[in-house]
């Protein structure tokens, strides 16, 4: 009986028999029996069913932490060592992203991760790439979708490199000349500077002599977007993850008038070496080691890979 109840408790989590059984390696019809034959047992209707779906009945919440409270004292009777490892397997996974991730990349990787049966709960957790590191550090995130630290990767995490994202130029739509012109006709936009992603503006606007007309400063991307779109200004900021043209794709679209019209700004690469910002993974090692989340790496460096 006390496998009847983990079935029950797993339904219960899930609020479906096919993703308890895939959690459990049942059939949807495995499950669905050994849930009637609780019923008969306790005499009770556990579940409403509706179709497909199914909830919790009036009775079923007033049992279930009970049903938890037996298994877990039945657990605890045998030892079950290998109990803890399949809870932690289950366990929500905290992700932390910044927002051009959460907005570019996250949604396509989940929908892969998802697709491949039952998994465990996600919690996206907002931030700047500094204040994630913080959160590993601190072991409330599981890992982070974020830039690369400046620091070094501690040694007790492990960085995956997703992408290069490249950076562009952008100011108002229907707005002429180069950069140089932009700088001395318009404040400037700033990507904020003490985040990962706005140093690197910052070191570029300073090797190449820029000096910028100070605006608006501030750190998400999108954003920054939109408030060039709203003619508030000119900004240089990454744009894969945003939908922005880069390098030739700009200057194709360009033509004569020397900068691509997208998303109601004008787009322009930048000279010199190319400035790029690196889009990656940090994973502590020990949440690396739950299967669940090395797959959700897996689908992470899909996706991007789909957009690169």
């Amino acid at each position: 009986m006390i496998r009847y109840l983990k079935t029950f408790v797993t339904a219960a989590e899930t609020a479906s028999f096919s993703a308890a059984g895939a959690r459990l390696g049942l059939t949807q019809s495995a499950v669905s029996a050994q849930i009637q034959r609780l019923e008969e047992d306790l005499g009770v209707q556990l579940f409403e069913r509706t179709g497909r779906a199914v909830s919790l009945s009036d009775d079923g919440r007033r049992l279930l932490a009970q049903a938890q409270g037996v298994i877990a004292g039945y657990q605890a009777m045998r030892g079950e060592a290998g109990t803890h490892d399949a809870q932690a397997a289950l366990a929500p996974i905290h992700v932390g992203a910044i927002l051009t991730v959460q907005l570019g990349l996250l949604p396509g990787a989940v929908q892969r991760w998802t697709a491949l049966g039952a998994m465990p709960h996600l919690n996206i957790v907002p931030g700047m790439s500094v204040q994630l590191l913080g959160q590993l550090d601190a072991k409330e995130l599981d890992l982070a979708v974020m830039i690369r630290p400046r620091i070094g990767v501690p040694a007790d995490m492990k960085w995956l490199t997703l992408m290069q994202e490249p950076y562009v130029a952008i100011a108002p739509k229907g707005t002429r000349g180069t950069v140089a012109d932009w700088v001395a006709e318009m404040p400037f936009v700033r990507y904020n500077r003490r985040s990962y992603g706005g140093d690197l503006v910052e070191r570029y606007l300073r090797r190449h002599r820029f000096w910028v007309r100070e605006g608006v400063e501030l750190d998400e991307p999108e954003v920054i977007l939109r408030l060039v779109r709203a003619r508030l200004g000119w900004s240089i900021v990454p744009a894969t993850l945003i939908g922005l043209p880069v390098d030739g794709q700009a200057a194709g679209k360009a033509g004569k008038a020397g900068a691509a019209a997208v998303h109601g700004v004008q787009v322009l690469p930048l000279s010199g070496a190319p400035l790029t910002r690196e889009l990656g993974v940090l994973v502590r090692q020990s949440a690396l080691k739950r299967a669940p989340v090395a797959t959700l790496m897996t689908c992470l460096a899909d996706e991007a890979q789909s957009l690169g």
